[in-house]
C-alpha cells in the first residue's frame, strides 16, 4: 500500500460521491456515513438525478442530503442526451467544489460520466463496486461498458470480492490499487434491518412468499412480457403470493400491467423505499430478480435466488450456491421456481446464508485506505477513523 499524502488545501479531505439512481444511494450511504464520523472527512452528495423519484425517496429515508442536484432526468430520454448532460453537469460541479477525491459507485451512466468528469478535471477516482464483469460488452446494457471503461480512470478499485479484483488485475490494473473490500451493500442492510423500521408489503400468512424485482433495459419489451407470463403461471399456484415493486420506467410497466395487472395472487406495488424493500426480502421465500443488488443482499437473508438474466457479472453467488442464473426463456423461469417451492431439498441447500459478498465493513475498509493514501494517517492508535 503507498500513501500519495498531496496538501490537503482545507486540512481534511474533500470527498465528492457522485450518485443519481437508487442502488448507488444504498450502496454509498455507508461510505457517506463513515467518512460523516471521522474528522478527516468532508464528504458532500452530489446527485444526478438520474432516477428522480425513487432517488429522492432514497435519499430522505438514508438521511442522505445532497449538496448539489443537477437534475438530468427527462422524460423518455435517450442515453446519448442523458450521458451528455451529465458530463456537462459533474464538470461545472467538480470545478466548483474542487473535491480531493470523487467517488462513484457501480455501473451507471453516473458512475461512468462522473469518473470522466472528474478524470478531466484532475482529480482522483475511487470506485466503490470495482470489477464486476459478465465478459459480454452488451449484457448487461449500457452496464458492462460502463464498468469497462470507468476503470483506466480510476486511482482506486474497491473490489467486492476477489472474483472481481482478479478481473481488474487480468486487464492490467495496479495490484496496489485494488483493494477487497466486501459490498457495501451488506453494510447498508444490516444498518436497515437493526432500525426495524421497514413494513413488508406481503399481506397474506401461511402462503409462499415470491418477491421479483424487474427493470434490466436488455429483459424489457418481449424478454420482460414473456418473464410476466411465467410468473402468472407461477401465481396460479393455490400456495404462493407474488410481490412485484414495480419500476417507474414506462418500458417495465407496458410490459407488466397487462399481463399482470388484474392477477389476484400478483401485487403490483409502487416502489418500495429501502427500508420496507429490506423487510419485504426478510419476509419472503423466494427471489425472482433481473437486479444485481439483490443478488447481493439476498443471500445474507438466506434466500434462494433465480437470476432473470442470460449472464451475471456476480458468479460468487452462483458458485456457493446461493442463486441459479436461469435465463429469461418463460418455460424455464416458470420450471424453476416450481423445482424450488416443491422440492424441499432443493430449497434447503439454496437456503443456506452464505453470503460470498461480505461482513458488513467494506465502508470502514474504503475510508481507511482513502485516509491512510490521502494523508498518510491509519486507525491505529488513533479515534479519528471511527465508523459509525
Amino acid at each position: 500500500m503507498s500513501a500519495i499524502h498531496p496538501p490537503l488545501r482545507r486540512g481534511r479531505i474533500r470527498a465528492a460521491l457522485v450518485l443519481g439512481t437508487r442502488p448507488e444511494a444504498i450502496k454509498l450511504a455507508p461510505v457517506l456515513r463513515a467518512m460523516s464520523a471521522s474528522p478527516l472527512f468532508e464528504p458532500m452528495v452530489v446527485s444526478t438525478g438520474q432516477h428522480r423519484e425513487m432517488l429522492d425517496q432514497m435519499l430522505s429515508r438514508l438521511r442522505m442530503d445532497s449538496s448539489r442536484d443537477l437534475a438530468v432526468m427527462r422524460d423518455r430520454q435517450r442515453l446519448s442526451g442523458l450521458t451528455a448532460r451529465l458530463i456537462s453537469g459533474l464538470g461545472e460541479a467538480v470545478r466548483a467544489d474542487e473535491p480531493d477525491v470523487v467517488i462513484v459507485q457501480g455501473d451507471t451512466t453516473t458512475a461512468m460520466t462522473g469518473a470522466l468528469a472528474a478524470f478531466y478535471e484532475g482529480v482522483p477516482v475511487a470506485h466503490v463496486e470495482a470489477g464486476l464483469r459478465t465478459g459480454v460488452i452488451g449484457n448487461p446494457f449500457p452496464e458492462e461498458l460502463n464498468r469497462r471503461l470507468v476503470a483506466p480512470m480510476v486511482r482506486w478499485h474497491f473490489a467486492p470480492t476477489e472474483g472481481s479484483a482478479a478481473n481488474l488485475m487480468a486487464e492490467g490494473v495496479d495490484p496496489d490499487q485494488v483493494e477487497v473490500t466486501g459490498n457495501t451493500v451488506i453494510d447498508n442492510l444490516l444498518w436497515v434491518l437493526e432500525r426495524g423500521e421497514g413494513r413488508s408489503a406481503f399481506t397474506t400468512s401461511g402462503l409462499r412468499r415470491v418477491l421479483v424485482t424487474l427493470h434490466r433495459r436488455e429483459n424489457q419489451g418481449e424478454t420482460m412480457q414473456g418473464i410476466a407470463t411465467a410468473l402468472g403461471e407461477l401465481a396460479g399456484r393455490s400456495d404462493v403470493e407474488i410481490v412485484l415493486p414495480l419500476h417507474k420506467s414506462p418500458a417495465v410497466r407496458d410490459a407488466l400491467l397487462p399481463i399482470l395487472g388484474d392477477h389476484p395472487r400478483v401485487r403490483l406495488v409502487e416502489p418500495l423505499d429501502y427500508f420496507d424493500f429490506a423487510a419485504t426480502l426478510d419476509a419472503c421465500d423466494l427471489v425472482l430478480t433481473d437486479s444485481g443488488g439483490v443478488q447481493e443482499e439476498a443471500p445474507t437473508l438466506g434466500k434462494p435466488v433465480l437470476v432473470l438474466r442470460t449472464t451475471t457479472e456476480r458468479p460468487e453467488a452462483v458458485d456457493a450456491g446461493v442463486a441459479l442464473l436461469v435465463g429469461t426463456e418463460p418455460g424455464e423461469v416458470a420450471a424453476a421456481a416450481h423445482r424450488l417451492l416443491d422440492d424441499r431439498i432443493a430449497y434447503g441447500r439454496m437456503a443456506c446464508a452464505v453470503n460470498p459478498f461480505g461482513d458488513g465493513r467494506a465502508a470502514e475498509r474504503i475510508v481507511r485506505r482513502l485516509a491512510f493514501d490521502l494523508t498518510g494517517r491509519t486507525e491505529r492508535g488513533e479515534d479519528d477513523l471511527a465508523v459509525a
